[in-house]
């Protein structure tokens, strides 16, 4: 149980459907009561687009974790998120070993990319399900990588398990020159963002000024 507050005595369930430290994190900013529970399934889509693509995987990300909680009857918030890199129509995961980070850094050198994170909300209980979704893209650019900085940056092994093998919180600040657009979003969570989104879910659902943080 992650959060400050009584999971138990809490009327909705927020559930994190992610085991990134970076996403438990950012959820943490919002002072409430969270748990996190994952699935281990195939990050695949059949979509080249960047926005689809990413919007696909998170979807099923929460979709797994709801299959598993459906027998509790607690009413449950479940929010997944998957984040990708993509630089000309071309989608960076994250990469296989530290030559495939190589490679990708490589070829994202001295230019600027998009970073896309789709969340996905699944809002369950016996009696009713609802969902939302939003996709939000930042631009990254990066100063040219030197060899002595493509292989610092690589001995830290912070490059494999980011999307576009970097992670912009780290050692890699030393070749990132700008960020154009939300900074928690290359993070992998576009928390500002996703706390506008849940503020007009539950405005539509309770017509009322009661914080929707409050209902956890």
């Amino acid at each position: 149980m992650c959060g400050r507050y009584d999971m138990e005595n809490s009327r909705i369930k927020f559930i994190l459907a992610s085991a990134s430290p970076r996403r438990k994190e950012l959820i943490g900013h919002l002072g409430i009561p969270f748990e996190i529970k994952t699935k281990n399934i195939p990050e695949e889509s059949s979509s080249q687009n960047p926005v689809q693509f990413c919007a696909d995987i998170a979807a099923e990300k929460g979709r797994a974790v709801l299959a598993d909680i459906t027998g509790s009857g607690h009413e449950s918030f479940i929010v997944s998120a998957d984040t990708i890199v993509c630089l000309n129509n071309k989608i960076y995961g994250k990469p296989a070993d530290v030559d495939e980070a190589r490679k990708f850094l490589s070829e994202l050198s001295g230019k600027t990319h998009s970073v896309y994170t789709a969340v996905s909300v699944i809002h369950w209980s016996p009696k009713k399900q609802s969902t939302f979704s939003l996709v939000e893209e930042s631009l990254v650019t990066f100063n040219t990588i030197t060899p002595v900085l493509m292989d610092n940056y690589l001995s830290t092994g912070d490059s494999l398990d980011k999307a576009g093998a970097y992670g912009i919180q780290g050692p890699s600040l030393t070749f990132i020159s700008r960020v154009d657009g939300c900074y928690s979003n290359v993070v992998g969570f576009p928390l500002s963002t996703f706390v506008l989104e849940s503020e007009k879910y539950f405005h539509s659902l309770f017509k009322d000024k009661t914080s929707w943080l409050s209902l956890f």
